[in-house]
């Protein structure tokens, strides 16, 4: 039984977890931190009193839907702006599954787009 202390249940935490949280020094590919991604929603964050108030569901699953883009796209290097325009223009002329997969952020390169 661990000790009632406030540092000995942090310790008895520390050594239950213990391969969680040294899981990133065996995988290189595994951050030692999530700030990338608590950077990314931050925005979105401070905002979201606003958006509680929402009046519609489809209006939240559109909201969620264009900022997902637009961080996808700053997290690929796009301008958000650009990149928005350019998929709004070409995403209506794509008739296959390979063109519509063209236009991912991941995929689309930022000489693609015209400012």
């Amino acid at each position: 039984m661990p000790p009632s202390s406030a540092t000995g249940k942090a310790l008895h935490y520390l050594n239950n977890e213990w391969t969680k949280l040294t899981a990133y020094l065996k995988d290189g590919r595994i951050e030692i931190d999530n700030n990338g991604a608590e950077n990314a929603i931050r925005p979105f964050v401070m905002g979201r009193k606003n958006w509680l108030f929402s009046t519609s569901v489809k209006g939240v699953k559109a909201s969620t839907n264009l900022y997902s883009l637009i961080e996808s796209a700053k997290a690929n290097g796009l301008e958000p702006y650009a990149y928005l325009r350019h998929l709004f223009t070409e995403q209506p002329k794509a008739e296959t599954v390979e063109a519509i997969e063209a236009l991912l952020p991941g995929v689309i390169h930022q000489d693609q787009l015209k400012y």
